[in-house]
């Protein structure tokens, strides 16, 4: 059994592509705390009336008790997602007298790995694996790396098109495997064109000095002769970079998208095989359990990825047994800079060319691929992410290096027989105006988040965190100025309420020791491959 693009395409013929206008999508929105006089990392635990960040379903945080993370529920709307996502904003805003959310995907102002506080959930055996999961990135990655925020966006095509294209190609398989292989053939498409949207979407080619403090090691250039502006001329995502969201110590870890039963086996074995440079981690420097594991993955959200294959689990599931058990459910982009230059961090125009581009990566043919295609894959998003607005990049390919404007042309193809596919559905125009407005951008790289940031900082003469806490106060003062709804405050003040009942209940209930806790759940992957 394998992709069957043809199905695919097959489906969405004439009335067939009314099923697009189900396309469903969640955002995961994070962003840093921080003082709003100094730009300074907030030390404040998480304020309660944001409830519990263990329970609560739309307000919690990620590594440290500073990094908020906003979660909206699925929606077939975009606008309607966003509206949910301002609404989060606005509250929240309003229950940080002295403080603001720090709009971009690079941190504000550390002062070292000390003054970035790990977050707390509480006493409960969940809670505490949570506590101990994020020790163990701490440990093992630094905490400064888990100080960078980002967007992660949740895409599902309805079960209607699924059945339609599973009929078009003969129903010879389980429709749950067919599903399965239609998103590892979207997520093998996406990695060979991954470094287009991140030409597009990233928004971090500087960095505040601090965030490298010590670090003598690093390539970036000054600004200025001060040192405090750090940046890389064309770059367009440090965040994607090695100095960002990555770990050298999974720089050999080769997950392979051809079958789930495969990426399913390389992520058991990295979260059950010891790693020898991880077992001198016990305790941390507060005399806490420094890691869940002494293997290579604690768990699989350690392993980093532009895009993850993904199923809801069932509580205390872990992720790789839901997915052998019921197959993939959607999928989870992670590679979106946070774009300072918008409230939310992301907008309607990026939402659209975010399902434009999965679209396109799910109707486009999808060949299997090998370690050549892994390693061109790496290497050319690597090239964009450190000098993508270069206007002579080249990139490699499997007959020799291209031009990266050159290669682009193909997938803008594909853009635009998605986006009028889109756009017929909902019957608007946006679809292809984002793309549009894209390839423009390819044309003129100084438009781009990225250069924009560059542009902005060199005009104000401002280093990286004066221009991200600039648009960061502006931000904050219109959601000050324009609070949410008396019925949707009310709404988000029980939710809050709720989620620390929640809380109390889980934190006051008879457990089994924590240590039988994590046996239990470790347990699951003695099965996963049997």
């Amino acid at each position: 059994m394998s992709f069957n693009a043809e199905a695919n395409r097959s489906a969405l013929k004439g009335s067939g592509a009314n099923v697009l206008a189900g396309i469903r999508r969640g955002i995961e929105k994070e962003g840093l705390r921080v003082q709003r006089d100094s730009a300074l990392l907030a030390q404040t635990p998480h304020p309660k009336t944001l409830g519990s960040a263990l329970t609560h379903p739309y307000i919690t945080t990620d590594y440290s008790e500073s990094l908020l993370e906003f979660i909206t529920p699925a929606n077939a709307d975009i606008d309607a997602s966003l509206a949910f996502l301002d609404n989060l904003h606005r509250f929240t805003a309003s229950q940080l007298p002295d403080e603001m959310i720090w709009n971009a995907s690079m941190p504000c102002i550390v002062a070292g790995e000390s003054g970035i506080p790990i977050a707390h959930y509480g006493p409960s055996n969940v809670g505490q694996m949570k506590r101990v999961y994020r020790n163990g990135l701490g440990v093992r990655y630094g905490r400064r790396m888990q100080t960078i925020a980002g967007i992660h966006y949740n895409f599902s095509m309805p079960e209607t098109f699924w059945q339609s294209a599973w009929q078009e190609a003969g129903a010879q398989s389980t429709l749950q495997d067919f599903i399965t292989e239609g998103y590892l053939g979207l997520i093998r498409n996406f990695f060979q064109h991954s470094w287009l949207l991140v030409y597009l979407l990233g928004a971090s080619p500087a960095v505040c000095a601090s965030f490298l403090a010590g670090n003598d090691g690093h390539r970036l250039q000054r600004f200025d002769n001060e040192g405090a502006r750090l940046y890389l001329p064309e770059a367009t995502s440090l965040r994607m970079s090695d100095l960002g969201y990555t770990s050298n110590a999974q720089a050999d870890l080769t997950v392979c998208y051809n079958a789930i039963d495969q990426y399913i086996a390389t992520l058991h074995s990295a979260i059950v095989t010891p790693y020898g440079p991880y077992s001198s981690f016990s305790v941390t420097d507060e005399g806490e359990r420094a890691q869940l594991n002494d293997c290579l993955l604690q768990i699989e959200n350690e392993f980093y990825s532009p895009i993850r294959p993904k199923r809801v689990t069932q509580s205390g599931e872990a992720p790789v047994v839901a997915l052998k058990q019921r197959g993939i459910e959607y999928v989870e982009v992670r590679c979106i800079d946070i774009n300072p230059f918008t409230p939310l961090g992301i907008d309607a125009e990026t939402i659209c060319l975010l399902d434009t581009f999965l679209l396109a990566c799910l109707l486009n043919d999808s060949p299997l691929c090998d370690d050549g295609v892994i390693g061109r894959n790496k290497e050319n998003l690597a090239r964009v992410v450190n000098g993508g607005r270069a206007a002579d990049l080249m990139l490699t390919t499997r007959d020799g290096e291209r031009a990266a404007r050159v290669l682009a042309e193909p997938i803008f193809d594909a853009f635009e027989r998605a986006a009028n596919l889109l756009d017929d559905v909902h019957r608007s125009s946006r679809y292809c105006a984002a793309v549009a407005q894209a390839k423009s951008r390819l044309q003129h790289p100084e438009t781009t988040p990225s250069g924009r940031v560059l542009q902005e900082m060199e005009d104000g003469d401002l280093a990286f965190w004066q221009l991200a806490s600039q648009y960061s106060k502006q931000w904050h003062q219109d959601f000050i100025n324009d609070p949410v709804s008396p019925a949707t405050q009310t709404e988000f003040e029980q939710a809050a309420a709720t989620s620390l009942e929640q809380q109390a209940a889980l934190d006051s209930a008879t457990e089994i020791p924590f240590d039988e806790y994590l046996q239990k759940f470790y347990a699951q992957y003695r099965q996963v491959v049997a």
